[in-house]
């Protein structure tokens, strides 16, 4: 990794992959809604595509859009991680 290079190369990709693989779609949401690891992975997968936005330079001095959104997700994740995050229930289906 060059100086001028803010991230190993591919981790932006990488990352994006990651979420992508472990976002939950609305044909998944009633059989993984109710797994707080699952859920948590998502979230910390968004954060880290957050965090590598090149628009978030590693070494910007002040707390940009990208890192607050980060922090967020990283919050929301660790909410259903310690359990104080539970299963909203479906809005269309009542359960």
């Amino acid at each position: 990794m060059s100086a001028s290079q803010q991230w190993p190369e591919g981790s932006r990709e990488t990352a994006e992959a990651l979420h992508r693989l472990l976002t939950i779609d609305n044909r998944q949401w009633h059989a993984l809604k109710s797994q707080p690891q699952r859920r948590a992975a998502e979230q910390l997968a968004a954060a880290l595509v957050q965090l590598l936005d090149p628009a978030n330079p590693a070494n910007a001095p002040v707390a940009t859009t990208q890192r607050q959104n980060a922090i967020a997700l990283l919050e929301h994740g660790l909410g259903w991680l310690r359990g104080e995050l539970k299963d909203p229930g479906c809005p269309t289906h009542g359960h």
